[in-house]
């Protein structure tokens, strides 16, 4: 089954019913292992949970997001939206042509630019709309990935390659639209545990040949956050501090523009709600969800929801203008998803198929249309903007 990366799915009651890795897997698994293993010895023992993450998923050469395999689509872990069809790519060209033509030209900026399939869509359907940006902008996580994006880029529009750069950094200013779909939820997290004494964070070490969970007092900084929500002993979940330190870095360089974010998680109330007791936390593995990230070390994605009020804060706070936050579905729809539909052919049957699926996928409220959402943050931007007029919901941040 080709799944969403989170669609909402339970996890795997047992994670040992996953599928095992082949023998070349796991020799890389052991590789990234003993990597972990040393830096915890040299830290004293253990190390924190935000620290584990960061190097299960982006150790250079080793991690998840920076060895060789395949994530994305069928033959990998997990489907992002613009994996599915150009339909996502299409809507996401509205508010980016509407971005453009407001400041009379200027960049698209991509993070976590996956496959390079919603940078081929996007650029297409741009040319179509006759407002290409001057470049298309790819902030890389490794060079495997820039290849692979290169390659999609070369068979979809070989002609607009020439708009493309890759970056290995934040460039020092940018004006026009920064887009980031599905890359805030793979950002380290600290992992905290409410005790009867306080607020516990939590971190890993290496005892009886496994990585394991330890716990001791939170710093300062999480504590700050977590202490005023008052939630009840045993309560578990996560803070997402590098996405926050992330949009203060974007807010930084952009001049003029927006950037536009697509994830899914819910505002702080529904993020730290009493049923939620266990958090976000979930990893993907060949299609198969579930909530072990200690094992499969460099071989799964590890993802947490997104607390979207932490995110409209951390771009306020650094003299952003909140524009527009809105379910996914909300979202496409304002873009102009319901036109594009009606242009499609019934006659060509596997053409309006394809496209039918899309459609429920990326809004049914059961899929990805309710729990994905989409958030704005811009500079000199007018209001109000294309996207959230169908369903704003920025009250609720």
């Amino acid at each position: 089954m080709n799944s969403p990366r989170h669609n909402g799915q339970s996890a795997v009651p047992n994670p040992r019913a996953l599928p095992p890795p082949t023998a070349e897997e796991q020799a890389h698994s052991s590789k990234l292992q003993h990597l972990i293993r040393e830096e915890i010895t040299a830290c004293g023992g253990l190390i924190s949970f935000a620290r584990f993450m960061e190097l299960a998923l982006y150790a250079p050469g080793l991690g998840y997001y920076a060895a060789g395999k395949y994530k994305f689509g069928a033959a990998g872990d997990f489907v992002t939206a613009p994996e599915m069809g150009s339909l996502f790519a299409r809507c996401l060209a509205r508010p980016c042509q509407s971005i453009l033509a407001q400041l009379g030209g200027g960049d698209i900026l991509e993070a976590g630019a996956g496959s390079g399939a919603l940078a081929a869509d996007l650029l297409l359907e741009l040319e179509a709309l006759g407002r290409l940006p001057e470049r298309y902008l790819i902030l890389k996580l490794s060079n495997e990935l820039r290849n692979r994006q290169a390659e999609t880029l070369w068979l979809k529009a070989p002609h607009l390659l020439k708009h493309m750069r890759w970056l290995d950094t934040l460039p020092g200013s940018f004006r026009g639209m920064v887009l980031a779909n599905e890359l805030l939820d793979a950002m380290p997290v600290e992992r905290f545990r409410i005790a009867e004494d306080g607020v516990r964070q939590v971190h890993v070490a290496w005892e009886n040949d496994r990585f394991v969970w330890q716990e001791k007092p939170a710093d300062e900084a999480i504590q700050r956050r977590i202490e005023p929500l008052a939630l009840p002993p045993g309560y578990t979940s996560e803070i997402n501090l590098q996405a926050e330190a992330w949009v203060r870095s974007v807010a930084d360089i952009l001049k003029q523009g927006m950037m536009l974010l697509v994830d899914y998680g819910f505002p702080r109330a529904e993020f730290y709600h009493p049923q939620r007791s266990d958090g976000t936390l979930m990893c993907h593995y060949r299609h198969r969800a579930h909530g072990d990230p200690l094992k499969l070390i460099g071989l799964q994605d590890i993802t947490a929801h997104i607390d979207f009020t932490a995110i409209a804060e951390a771009g306020t706070e650094t003299g952003l203008s909140l524009l527009g936050y809105t379910s996914q579905a909300a979202f496409l729809i304002g873009c102009g998803l319901e036109p594009l539909m009606s242009a499609s052919d019934p006659e060509d049957v596997r053409a309006h198929l394809g496209l039918t699926q899309q459609v429920k996928k990326l809004t049914s409220p059961h899929e990805m249309g309710e729990l994905y959402k989409v958030i704005a943050l811009g500079r000199g931007i007018r209001e109000p903007f294309l996207g959230f007029e169908v369903h704003d919901r920025r009250g609720r941040l």
